[in-house]
């Protein structure tokens, strides 16, 4: 299924995706002093987001100086979210040193890599830090712990990082990222002074954000500059195949079309095609507004949506079963109950047509809704670049390449249904019918509620 597929990658599988903001706080306790080695890793739609106070000319390419500048104010407005405690009392951090780097990232968007020095005056006895809260953007969160001069008689975080000051993020902990934002330790006076540099290394080479190969050749069309007709035409014939592709991958409504046709052998090919069409362009729409609050800094935490989203569609799975369910369960009653009956055949088909109708209509809206990130990115992207419509077509060229893909799954499918259902007469005697479609239905609706579970559970 389409939302359970894109809510629990976006939220799951790709923790370090394009919507994260990610943070490391490694702490030395020196003498007189606890040193904080803040660093921040923001993805290209945070750094999107934060480009208009960052580039300060509004010419798309930030310098040396207005990164400069942009850093000294983050990092103290990171110092200032900072609680640090010695033996209780509450110390204060102040920035010694601010830098800050724009890697490039997918799409022709810049990330953001933020450093800081950060101390705070402290000395023996219990020291207790805890992070800011980082206006609830998800993302990776580590705290270290190490002393120079002076000795950790207990921590409760390690003294090195998983993730080397957010370079290199550990691929087996990718479905369960970091969550660490306090540490305790208990500091005594004397030991060695610290044999290697707090930051475990230099920046290195941050990890490809995305999925796989297609979403970063599907991110990189936007990213050229010298853009030609042919270019463009390739463009959009590339980004109909990898939308193509992406709906082949596991998910994306097929679930529920294989329910909603072998539920009822007899379903038309304009209910499969309906199908296909809602799905796809509920889901250039969710790109397109998501893009535009994202490009207006109309919403700070996008990917807060995305648990929201899945529960939504859930419900609308949920509602399409119960409407497929109902249907059934009249099915049944009417042809063992009205067999020999004829005088209500025109309204009950009527009522047929409208119940049927309305299930493809939520599960069309259910298999959108969730909008994809890379379609997102490349529309940020565009924007970015100032080519904002290069964007909008490659993104409906995408969704095009998802509806005919889904279509023909659809279409199969319910071929597949008609032949089965021409061979089971023969096996009625032992299960009838008209418990296919009862079966299916349920399904539908067990699969709805546990989406809705899924997404708004933690």
């Amino acid at each position: 299924m389409i939302v359970l597929a894109l809510a629990a990658g976006m939220l799951a599988a790709h923790p370090l995706g394009n919507f994260t903001v990610n943070h490391y706080d490694g702490l030395v306790a020196a003498p007189h002093e606890l040193r904080i080695d803040h660093v921040e890793d923001l993805a290209e739609i945070p750094a999107a987001q934060a480009m208009p106070e960052v580039d300060a000319d509004r010419d798309g390419r930030p310098s040396s100086r207005e990164l400069a500048a942009w850093a000294g104010g983050a990092c103290a407005r990171a110092a200032s979210s900072l609680r640090v405690t010695v033996d209780g009392r509450a110390a204060t951090a102040a920035v010694a040193s601010a830098a800050a780097s724009a890697p490039r990232g997918q799409a022709g968007l810049p990330t953001l890599r933020l450093e800081c020095r950060i101390t705070a005056p402290a000395g023996p006895g219990r020291i207790v830090f805890r992070a800011g809260g980082g206006d609830g953007r998800v993302g990776w969160r580590e705290v270290t712990a190490r002393g120079d001069r002076m000795t950790l008689a207990a921590s409760d975080v390690p003294e090195s990082s998983r993730s080397r000051r957010l370079a290199a993020y550990p691929a087996d902990m990718l479905a369960s990222p970091l969550d660490r934002r306090s540490a305790v330790l208990d500091v005594r006076a004397g030991g060695p002074p610290l044999a290697a540099p707090a930051s475990g290394g230099g920046p290195g080479r941050l990890l490809p954000r995305g999925a796989d190969g297609l979403t970063q050749r599907f991110t990189s069309l936007v990213a050229r500059h010298d853009l030609t007709p042919g270019f463009a035409a390739l463009a959009f014939l590339l980004a109909l195949l990898l939308g193509a592709l992406h709906a082949l991958a596991p998910g994306h409504g097929k679930t529920i079309m294989a329910a909603h046709a072998i539920g009822d052998g007899r379903r038309r090919t304009r209910d499969v095609l309906a199908l296909g069409l809602t799905v796809t362009l509920t889901h250039t729409a969710g790109v397109l507004a998501l893009g535009l609050l994202v490009t207006t800094g109309t919403l700070l935490a996008p990917e807060a949506l995305f648990p929201w989203l899945g529960a939504a569609g859930g419900v609308l799975v949920t509602a399409a079963g119960a409407l497929l369910l109902r249907r059934a369960l009249r099915n049944r009653h009417h042809t063992h109950g009205h067999g020999h009956g004829h005088g209500h055949g025109h309204d009950h088909g009527h009522g047929q047509a409208s119940s049927r109708r309305g299930g493809v209509v939520l599960m069309g809206l259910a298999g959108g809704m969730v909008p994809s990130p890379s379609a997102v990115v490349v529309l940020v992207g565009g924007a970015a670049i100032g080519r904002a419509w290069f964007g909008v077509v490659l993104v409906l060229a995408y969704g095009l390449g998802l509806a005919a893909a889904l279509m023909a799954v659809g279409l199969l499918v319910t071929g597949s249904a008609r032949a089965l259902a021409r061979r089971i007469p023969a096996m009625r005697p032992r299960f009838p019918g008209a418990m296919m479609p009862i079966g299916t239905s349920a399904t539908v609706v067990v699969l709805g509620l546990g989406l809705t579970l899924r997404s708004l559970v933690p």
